[in-house]
């Protein structure tokens, strides 16, 4: 299947499907409004609390700084294209720069994805070293981040260039962007198999990596002894402190399921699944895009909810 046919389900409403096309559109423009302001907002004001706070320049923040950025780019590039898409099938942007806009609307929120997930994999690193080797010399130092940032958008942008071969091709009924994979690659070459790969690079191998790192990460500090921690003060300080450590590992590990898995699932059923207009299947599909767009205004709360460094950043900004 192209992705054009992948275009078209989202783009299309499930007719004879229970679906109300008018309270649809009110209802998800007011959605993808309200992620855009939170994502944008809440992505912005953590990068600013890292870089105003000097305490805060450690190689775990740097590394969510670089994941708000790059959720940055979904509110900027998608969610404009998400919501018009709601109103008409077509593009209305031509020429040089509509070309441009058509490119940087796919491949843009794509790299932001594998940013994302890499960034997340270094901070599971990080945390790793620091809990589970803390008298030796850290895995990931300050000096070593820019390198590691550098690194990880050089990878995201290499490997999901095949999104920059979007192009508006012109119908009667008007401009579309759309991807012709086989002009591009050759008739060898399947988008089918490009996807099912970045699925399994960017999704199931960096979920099982971080799941084995945090289970790693809790069960030492469920285990080592804190030098002495005979007074009560000093083992209620120890079971707060690997109480945080289980909530911020279960965030991150069902936070990165919950809104990825879906539409990595997606991309092997949309692979294999032989009735692709079927109701269920389309509705499944929509959610699963959705879910991703809902991710980018989630992960600055998650740093809010389960940080107290962020919270009192976010205090300081406004009082």
């Amino acid at each position: 299947m192209s992705q054009d046919l992948t275009n078209t389900i989202l783009e299309r409403q499930p007719s004879g499907c229970y679906w109300n096309p008018t309270a649809q559109k009110i209802g998800m423009t007011f959605a993808y409004c309200l992620i855009f302001i939170v994502s944008l907002a809440g992505n912005t004001v953590i990068g600013i609390i890292v870089y105003k706070t000097k305490t805060m320049r450690k190689p775990i923040n740097f590394f969510i700084v670089n994941m708000a950025m790059s959720d940055l780019l979904v509110p900027i590039f998608s969610i404009p294209r998400d919501i018009l898409l709601l109103y008409t099938d077509s593009w209305l942007i031509g020429g040089p720069l509509g070309q441009a806009l058509c490119k940087l609307a796919y491949f843009l929120p794509y790299v932001s994805f594998s940013v994302s997930v890499l960034s997340l994999v270094l901070v599971a690193v990080d945390r790793f070293g620091a809990v589970v080797y803390p008298l030796h010399v850290p895995l990931i130092s300050s000096k070593l981040c820019p390198f590691f940032i550098f690194a990880i958008w050089i990878i995201a942008m290499a490997s999901n260039s095949p999104f920059l071969f979007y192009k508006l091709v012109e119908y009667p009924e008007g401009l579309f962007c759309l991807l012709h994979w086989r002009e591009a690659f050759g008739e060898s070459s399947s988008f089918e198999n490009y996807t099912v790969s970045m699925s399994v690079m960017f999704v199931f191998i960096p979920f099982l990596l971080i799941t084995i790192l945090y289970i790693t990460i809790y069960r030492k500090l469920k285990s080592q002894k804190i030098p002495g921690e005979q007074s009560a003060n000093a083992g209620q300080q120890r079971q707060q402190r690997e109480a945080n450590v289980l909530k911020m590992s279960i965030g991150i590990v069902l936070g990165f399921a919950v809104y990825w898995l879906p539409f990595a699932i997606f991309w092997f059923l949309v692979s294999f699944v032989s009735d692709k207009w079927s109701c269920g299947f389309r509705y499944f599909t929509f959610v699963a895009f959705f879910m991703t767009r809902i991710n980018c205004a989630i992960n600055p709360c998650i740093c809010f909810i389960f940080s107290r460094n962020y919270r009192t950043g976010l205090k300081s900004l406004f009082f």
